[in-house]
């Protein structure tokens, strides 16, 4: 049996003869090797042992052994040099010579450990390795007492309060502390671009997307709204701080994203309210204090700095002054997003952002789907999939994969379904706390109604896929605040397929459909009312899916006198209903059995009343034929006598049909002529009808 300790002692074995030539090779070139207090003290010969520098020591000593440093390293190492990046730094942070100096002093120790003992030998105190303020100074040729000089190491100054350096010491005289670069900041300067440990769980990066590839959600057929590219003109310029008010969740990302899109700056997103705040900041200027919710500010705008990148910070906590005071700078450009007007009391500083409203997200991004597709979206016509969702980039990048990863799943090529499924993934939505949830299994083919409906039903459908185009493109918009919400009437008898037809233009759309719950909403206590239909209207606002109002006349019933304070109040939840329909984004579909109990200010702002008649004879039978297609059925089966005699609507006849089977498959028989009649006059008793004696069918 082999030992799994041997492979280790052959390379410590290894290890040990490298040792051996280190030792070997320092010993012929350092003039303290034999000394027994080595370590302890520096010796003028020492110092200038090490002031002759690696390679004249290595030159010294002989040929260089392969497998060294630099051979490792290559001619052709492509990534780029410390000096390159403080160069670019200084540039990009316009940090003057003075500043410069100091942090290549501070930095010299994390990048060549002969300067540990260099710093002890000018300190005059071998255990003080790193630069001090001191040591700086005289090195940069600044007198101590100079208040210029002083001046860069204060808190407020420009190396301290970025976080470029950091003072230690605090207890020590001013002149004696040591000089420290953050990990973060040494890491950056040699190359390495992976974002400091802090930010872990607070900030992602944002897609980088260049314009004209489809990232502008908010864009228009030139690829980018004008807002929008006027900002990314001002951005690309200089930085700034802006205020993006957004009409709907995602608006102001999705601004935001297009416009450093075409500025060609790269972003971090920050979720204030996402943060797990599990980071505590360290000491660092009061300007950039950290305290809302453990949020690492100061590390956050040190690594904007450091690469170049924006912030931008949607879903603000309830109370954001302490974000605006701590993000409020002007080297670096930050985006905020909510849909809340700006409050000038959030910021302090007297610098209040650029204050723009979000331009509404458009549905239907082609561009930007087929980006995030790539070519397995040719095998069908994308335009109708997706008109009904309204995802900012990064909701398109996510359901672009889930689409791709659930065809990879089912070993089949990319397919609408899996792009519909993915895409009402990414609007999972508040909405079941106030309503029901149908994942919609129907389609054209099972509606039976007149051409006259299902016309105006296709016609409902258009208006939901093409309303950015009509009332925002067109500008056919009536304005006053009004939204491109959809909204329609169903009216018509109980069983008529009110219901079923807006489960078929959720399906057509691939959307969920969600039946709000009356029962949920209505409440005795004045005012709550209102409450539980904002909750429901906000939440299908940023919503991708058609909200249902079943027997809608219970809460957009006529206004009535007001003879008492009951009468008041319907008035008052009718009149807000009113308001919030005209301001509305989504689909509504409202049922009523009884069209005449529905307000004619209802009536006014409703895009389409349709109208479901009750069936006739030929309709009936075509209800029972469609019920019976997959039911088995006796050979002489008739449902034609049934669709003649018995006045029965969709739902009954649904109904009928289902007692039928139950009673065929008790006896383990297909349907009969027999068991249809006996379904049909069931459905008269339950509704009351006069039924005649069985003898006499």
């Amino acid at each position: 049996m082999n030992d799994p300790s041997t492979p280790l002692l052959e390379r410590l074995a290894g290890l040990r003869e490298r040792v051996a030539l280190l030792v070997d090779r320092r010993s012929a070139t350092d003039p303290t090797a034999d000394d027994p207090m080595r370590g302890m003290y520096l010796t003028q010969d020492a110092v200038r042992h090490l002031l002759l520098g690696r390679e004249e020591a290595a030159s010294a000593s002989g040929p260089r052994e392969p497998g060294t440093a630099r051979e490792a390293a290559g001619p052709d190492d492509a990534r780029p040099s410390g000096d390159d990046r403080l160069r670019r730094l200084a540039h990009w942070l316009r940090l003057g010579p003075l500043d410069t100096q100091i942090l290549l002093i501070a930095l010299a120790p994390d990048l060549d450990r002969s300067f540990e003992s260099l710093y002890g030998y000018l300190n005059d105190d071998v255990t003080r390795r790193r630069a001090t303020v001191t040591l700086a100074l005289d090195l940069c040729g600044v007198p101590t007492h100079s208040a210029v000089g002083r001046s860069r190491f204060h808190p407020g100054a420009r190396l301290l309060a970025w976080g470029l350096i950091e003072v230690d010491d605090p207890e020590r005289p001013f002149l004696s502390r040591s000089l420290r670069v953050p990990d973060r900041v040494v890491a950056h300067l040699l190359g390495d671009d992976t974002p400091d440990p802090a930010l872990e769980g607070t900030v992602r990066p944002l897609p980088h997307r260049a314009a004209g590839t489809g990232a502008a959600a908010t864009g228009t057929s030139a690829g980018v709204d004008p807002l929008t590219r006027r900002l990314a003109g001002r951005l690309a310029a200089r930085p700034f701080t802006v205020y993006l008010r957004e009409h709907r969740d995602g608006d102001g990302l999705a601004c935001a994203t297009a416009a450093l899109g075409a500025a060609g700056i790269p972003a971090m997103h920050l979720v204030p309210g996402g943060s797990s705040g599990d980071h505590r900041p360290q000491e660092h200027a009061p300007a950039e204090r950290t305290t809302d919710g453990g949020l690492p500010y100061r590390e956050l705008l040190r690594e904007a700095r450091l690469t170049g990148r924006a912030i931008v910070v949607t879903s603000l906590p309830e109370k954001p002054e302490e974000l605006f005071r701590a993000l409020a700078v002007d080297d670096v450009p930050v985006l905020f997003a909510d849909p809340r007007p700006y409050d000038p009391q959030w910021c302090d500083s007297g610098r209040d952002p650029l204050v723009l409203d979000a331009p509404r997200q458009r549905a239907g991004d082609l561009d930007a789907w087929r980006a995030a597709l790539g070519p397995d979206v040719r095998a069908f016509d994308l335009a109708p999939v997706v008109a009904a969702y309204r995802l900012g980039p990064g909701g398109i990048d996510r359901a672009s994969r889930a689409a791709l990863d659930l065809a990879a799943f089912d070993g089949t090529e990319l397919s609408a379904a899996h792009v519909r499924l993915a895409a009402r993934q990414q609007s999972a939505s508040g909405l079941e706390r106030h309503a029901r949830r149908i994942r919609p299994d129907v389609g054209w083919d099972d509606l039976v109604l007149p051409g006259g409906p299902l016309a105006q039903l296709r016609e409902l459908v258009l208006r939901a896929r093409h309303r950015d185009r009509v009332l925002g493109d067109w500008r056919l918009s009536a304005g006053g605040g009004r939204g491109r919400g959809v909204v329609g009437l169903f009216a018509g008898d109980s069983g008529t397929g009110k219901t079923l037809s807006a489960e078929v233009v959720a399906a057509e759309l691939g959307l969920d459909l969600y039946v709000v719950q009356l029962p949920s909403i209505v409440d005795k206590y004045v005012g709550e009312t209102e409450k539980n239909l904002e909750r429901i209207f906000t939440e299908a606002d940023r919503t991708d899916a058609v909200l249902l109002f079943d027997e809608a006349d219970a809460v957009f019933g006529k206004r009535s006198e007001v003879s008492s304070s009951n009468d008041r109040h319907a008035n008052m939840e009718s009149a807000y209903l009113l308001q919030r329909l005209e301001s509305f984004d989504g689909i509504a579909l409202l049922t009523t059995n009884l069209r005449s109990n529905i307000d004619d200010a209802f009536t006014r702002r409703l895009d389409l009343v349709v109208d479901f008649p009750f069936p006739d004879a030929e309709q009936r039978l075509a209800l029972w034929r469609h019920s019976l297609a997959h039911v088995p059925c006796a050979d002489d089966i008739d449902p034609a006598s049934c669709a003649r005699d018995f006045e029965l609507a969709g739902g009954s006849i649904r109904s009928a049909v289902v007692t039928a089977a139950y009673a065929a498959a008790g006896r383990g028989d297909g349907v009969s002529t027999a068991d249809l009649l006996a379904g049909a006059r069931r459905e008269y008793r339950k509704a009351g009808r006069l039924v005649l004696d069985d003898a006499s069918w």
